[in-house]
């Protein structure tokens, strides 16, 4: 187990309760390393031997390597991951009083298991755009970083089937309590209690008028190692956090020899539909830019390969059943190779014998996953990147339980070895 990668992880996710930390957290790394920040309004020069990264809406990345050939005669090396987790989205208008009680409306974002959101210290984090003294539009980033909310269950006395067949209406039982004190003690508009923070948070910044946000709530409790033997990473948002991080430090740590690109897209867990999602247009435009024209463009990416980093479903010992008897994955046994028949996932024989290969030279352990004949399958942005620009794409992730909670479990070992297979694979074809 790699003690100080897993710290760098766990401190890593702490730190990104949103996809727009998360996005500015790798932003930061990048910079640390050197990497040059483009803009998608600039004007783009590039060189051979040159680190490069740019982001769009705050909340998606990529970042890139130039190496010694021309991409039409190496290709890139990408890896893929999403910067979202399913979580709880404040409604525009989110006032609500009850009972005495001040609450937020909040909307389920993604296919969030909701049964964990309850009797949790819960926090506020997002983005705020806002208006200044001299009227021009602004954004910051916003934290509340301490508890400001929870979710209380209903008492098992009011509910005696509760653990039977408990079932949770999202509009109605899932508003956050803020505080107690009525009308009159409840502020009176949500965005000046917003504008009120940022101004706490940022005293050097003027905020006249917070406009609109894009907030979520979060759980403040810290990710941790835990097992008898520290052979498990507990925590929120490791789907899909901790492959945006790994493949990050896979980047950071390779050589120059290979070009290699990373992506990091946000809204994957609600179908990637959007500028900065894996379905809209962000890696296209940039391949682009690189490959000025369609045939050095085609020349690259028929070159080129795709690995789909995403989370899999490990097999639980309390519920072996739900899996395929022969692809049930276990924690801390190495990566999974994900295939699925009807292209849930991109992977196919050629792209998992490469990801096999590069492992089997690593001496890092390989796991596969196929989904019970009889139970639908999930997706990840492996097939809509393949679809979209036709690279040859394969889906692997680390096994993990509780996946959508708001705590989940992955293997503490495990990190590692995808960290391997990630450095083997960016230098493949040096």
């Amino acid at each position: 187990m790699d003690n100080r990668l897993n710290n760098e992880l766990l401190d890593f996710i702490q730190r990104s309760p949103t996809p727009f930390h998360a996005t500015e957290n790798l932003r930061a790394q990048l910079l640390e390393a050197g990497f040059l920040e483009l803009h998608e309004a600039d004007t783009w020069t590039t060189q051979a031997g040159g680190r490069y990264f740019v982001t769009r809406n705050d909340s998606s990345l990529i970042a890139f390597t130039l190496g010694e050939q021309g991409l039409p005669d190496s290709g890139l090396r990408m890896v893929g991951a999403h910067t979202d987790s399913p979580c709880l989205h404040v409604k525009p208008q989110p006032e609500v009083t009850r009972q005495g009680y001040y609450q937020l409306g909040v909307e389920v974002y993604g296919g969030a298991l909701l049964n964990p959101w309850f009797d949790r210290d819960l926090s506020i984090a997002g983005r705020i755009s806002y208006r200044d003294s001299r009227q021009r539009l602004n954004k910051r980033l916003i934290d509340f970083e301490h508890p400001v909310a929870v979710i209380p269950s209903l008492a098992i006395h009011l509910d005696r089937d509760a653990n039977k067949s408990r079932s949770i209406n999202a509009q109605t039982h899932l508003p956050p309590i803020l505080m107690q004190g009525g009308e009159e003690g409840a502020p009176a508009d949500f965005r000046q209690l917003l504008r009120d923070r940022a101004r706490r948070q940022h005293p050097d910044t003027d905020i006249e008028s917070v406009l609109e946000f894009d907030l979520s709530l979060y759980d403040c409790q810290p990710p941790a190692l835990v097992g008898l033997e520290g052979d498990f990473i507990a925590s929120a948002r490791l789907d899909n956090l901790l492959s945006c991080f790994i493949a990050l430090r896979a980047l950071l740590d390779s050589d120059m020899t290979q070009s290699k690109l990373l992506v990091c897209n946000d809204h994957e867990e609600v179908g990637s539909a959007s500028a900065s999602g894996a379905d809209g247009p962000f890696l296209k435009s940039v391949l682009q830019r690189l490959c000025t024209d369609s045939e050095t463009l085609a020349r690259c990416i028929d070159r080129s390969w795709m690995i789909s980093a995403d989370n899999a479903h490990g097999i639980h010992p309390n519920y072996a059943d739900k899996h395929d008897a022969e692809h049930g994955p276990l924690l801390n046994q190495g990566p999974v190779i994900k295939t699925n028949a009807n292209q849930r996932y991109a992977t196919n024989s050629e792209t998992a014998a490469l990801f096999r290969l590069l492992c089997e030279r690593a001496d890092v352990p390989v796991q596969s996953f196929v989904v019970r004949s009889d139970m639908a399958c999930g997706s990840t942005i492996g097939p809509i990147t393949a679809s979209n620009i036709g690279v040859r794409t394969l889906d692997v992730g680390v096994p993990t339980f509780a996946m959508h909670s708001i705590r989940e479990l992955a293997g503490s070992r495990d990190s590692g070895y995808l960290y391997t297979a990630l450095r083997a694979f960016f230098a493949y074809g040096t």
